[in-house]
């Protein structure tokens, strides 16, 4: 670990491949076999003696029956077993459960647009259905969704890709984690900023490669640095992850700066980047989106990541989709049909509907969610900005605040409420608002970056309003005291 102008570069060294994904299980493995041979060993002894005394008996030529019981060996792939559970998942879980259980929970936690799927998008599903659009679609995607990807591409970022470049998914998800376990292995190193999206560090740990993580700061914009990612780079660097508008700071690179981070990458003949737009159309002016694939020498070093979840709002239709040079996207394709095969030929149907009626941007059903989570936004800023020891940034995109809670949460002993016992952490401030204020929010620490929290502004204004007046209430300084105020 070293400092460099309050930026930090974490490297998180593991044991080899060989060790991680054998060594173990198979240790397991023998330990487990001698415990089942010698209960068998054990069993078959006991049988042969009943055995014995059976033949004594009148009916000796009745047939015996001996039930053996074996241990079953429990061990698994080493890799599997040092993934976390996604937080934002499991919190937004959580709250569906007690919302459920009848308890008055209020889920900020969730990184899903509240808005319905355009009504073009799902007529469109619902006449696939009714034609019989319901059977295995082309590994790749159908071919007239992937020649309309090919022309949003060119017309809204101006790079230029052919439809067998294009690989279409089952979310962006999937898109993200077929790149990364094709192209990144043992040895390898992938340059993560923080914060990042809850599952970047976990695909890259499946994959065998180390993380190695830039942290930022709120002084910083949560935003890295050319100079930062420069010194990060080594002879092991294979790939850096980048997502504009950021998933959970909201924060967009802006075209000087990517530039120069690009201008970095192409002096590295093995660094690639991943750049994840899945939030490209929430963006609020003065904000640009720009794609890094357009810039010199960055198309064949790019693989871009977008989908329909966030911007037509169709999460839970599962659709998502690559770009990258060919040589990438055979590959991508051919991991895809050991995996999942083809994406839903119906989701297919209604965001090729989408782009033919309302345009590659959504139209005006988009502008108008767009509209209104801007205003959210403006309304979230100014209501958080009202607390004590609350900081923050304003969001670029996206549907989230992430503010810096450091006076919270933070310092040498950080909050401490009576009756609840001292706060030190994002994961302890998270679950007493929960536990107090009846809301639930995801804690900095699942995106890297313990001094923040972040919230959702995906919930009606009734929701949002309510949820604040809650979170002003429970951190009230009445009951909830700063660090070093007590």
């Amino acid at each position: 670990m070293f400092t460099l102008k309050q930026h930090v570069v974490t490297k998180t060294i593991k044991q080899s491949p060989k060790a991680e994904v054998f060594t173990k299980p198979s240790i397991s493995l023998r330990r487990n076999r001698l415990r089942a041979s010698k209960a068998i060993d054990e069993r078959m002894e006991r049988s042969r003696t009943k055995h014995g005394r059976e033949k004594t008996r009148k009916h000796r030529n009745r047939a015996q029956t001996t039930t053996i019981k074996a241990e079953v060996d429990q061990s698994m792939n080493a890799r599997v077993l040092m993934l976390k559970e996604s937080k934002t998942v499991a919190l937004t879980d959580l709250a569906r459960d007690l919302k459920e259980r009848g308890v008055d929970v209020i889920g900020l936690a969730a990184g899903e647009p509240d808005f319905a799927t355009p009504d073009v998008c799902a007529r469109a599903g619902i006449d696939a259905i009714e034609n019989n659009i319901t059977k295995y679609s082309p590994n790749q995607g159908t071919m007239k969704l992937r020649v309309a990807i090919c022309e949003k591409l060119r017309r809204e970022n101006g790079v230029h890709y052919e439809p067998q470049e294009i690989v279409i998914s089952n979310g962006a998800k999937q898109s993200v984690t077929q790149a990364v376990m094709t192209l990144c292995g043992p040895g390898d190193e992938v340059i993560v900023p923080a914060p990042y999206w809850v599952s970047y560090p976990e695909m890259v740990t499946l994959s065998g490669a180390e993380k190695v993580i830039l942290k930022t700061d709120y002084e910083s914009g949560y935003l890295i640095t050319p100079e930062q990612l420069e010194l990060a780079i080594t002879d092991k660097s294979r790939m850096l992850i980048l997502c504009s508008p950021s998933n959970p700071s909201g924060a967009v690179y802006s075209r000087d700066t990517l530039e120069k981070i690009c201008k970095i990458v192409t002096k590295h003949p093995r660094l690639l980047v991943l750049w994840d737009e899945i939030y490209e159309h929430i963006i609020y002016e003065p904000n640009e989106h720009v794609s890094c694939a357009q810039f010199p020498n960055m198309r064949e070093r790019t693989i871009i990541v977008n989908g329909f979840s966030k911007s037509f709002s169709m999460t839970g239709w599962r659709l998502g989709y690559s770009a990258a040079p060919l040589y990438f996207s055979k590959a991508f394709n051919m991991l895809q049909s050991q995996l999942t095969s083809g994406p839903s030929s119906i989701a297919q149907e209604a965001a090729l509907a989408g782009y033919e009626k309302l345009g590659h941007k959504g139209g005006e059903p988009v502008e108008r969610m767009r509209l209104k989570f801007q205003e959210r936004r403006d309304y979230v800023l100014k209501r958080l900005r009202e607390i004590d020891g609350v900081k923050i940034e304003t969001p670029g995109g996206a549907f989230y605040a992430f503010p810096d809670v450091t006076k919270l949460c933070g310092g040498e002993k950080g909050g401490f409420v009576e009756g609840f016992g001292a706060i030190k952490g994002s994961d302890e401030l998270c679950r007493y608002l929960l536990q107090e204020a009846r809301v639930a929010l995801v804690p900095g620490s699942a995106f890297g970056i313990d001094e923040c929290i972040r919230i959702s502004y995906a919930a009606s204004d009734e929701n949002l309003e309510k949820a604040l007046d809650r979170i002003s209430e429970a951190l009230d300084k009445s009951k909830f005291k700063r660090s070093g105020d007590w």
